[in-house]
């Protein structure tokens, strides 16, 4: 009986030991998962701002008006849903743009880690999203 008493008392403060090797790491684990999560919103995000560019460019009635009105629609539905990019890239293709055609957008937002996780990362990523948009086959080509 003395003897367990004995190993006991020589483990004594290690269960606290343990816990704070440990508890910093599954803190960290806990903050990679958010920021895995808010990239994951970000890319989100950059998908649905490539798909109302496309379709505010459909609408419009020539090609240096689509891509005018691409390049505005993609920067204000980042800015409402509050994703600020490093560098914003809106790239219109309106080689189809005809009644039936097709327009293209590709919209590329660098975002800095640290303000997307606020664990201050010094690493950017670029998020990149495509949507092409079909063009009404029976409106008229002028206003």
């Amino acid at each position: 009986m003395t003897r367990h008493r004995r190993r006991a008392r020589d483990e004594t403060g290690s269960a606290t030991a343990e816990l704070a090797i440990l508890t910093p790491l599954l803190i960290l684990f806990l903050l990679l998962v958010v920021a895995l999560g808010r990239l994951s919103g970000a890319r989100g995000e950059v998908d649905g701002a490539a798909a109302q560019a496309a379709r505010a460019a459909s609408i419009t009635r020539d090609p240096s008006a689509a891509t005018l009105a691409a390049q505005q629609t993609a920067a204000a539905s980042l800015a409402s849903e509050h994703l600020t990019c490093a560098h914003l890239g809106v790239a219109v293709d309106t080689a189809a743009f005809a009644p039936g055609g097709t327009v293209a957008v590709t919209v590329s937002c660098t975002v800095g880690l640290s303000t997307l996780t606020g664990l201050h990362l010094p690493a950017t990523r670029t998020l990149t999203d495509r949507f092409v948009e079909p063009i009404d086959t029976y409106r008229s080509a002028t206003p």
